[in-house]
C-alpha cells in the first residue's frame, strides 16, 4: 500500500494502517490497546509502525 496513505490512516484509524502494514499480529493488538486508552498513543504507535 502508498507510504502516504498509509500516514494519513495513521491519523484516522490507527490499527486499521497499523494491519494494513504489519498484518494481524502484536502490533495490532498493541496499537489498538493504546488507541482505546488514548488516541494519541494510538497515532504516535501507529506512525512508529508504519515509517
Amino acid at each position: 500500500m502508498d507510504p502516504v496513505t498509509l500516514v494519513v490512516l495513521s491519523f484516522l484509524l490507527p490499527p486499521l494502517a497499523v494491519y494494513l502494514a504489519a498484518g494481524f499480529g502484536d502490533a495490532f493488538w498493541l496499537n489498538l490497546l493504546l488507541t482505546l486508552m488514548g488516541y494519541v498513543p494510538g497515532i504516535i504507535h501507529a506512525l512508529i509502525v508504519v515509517t
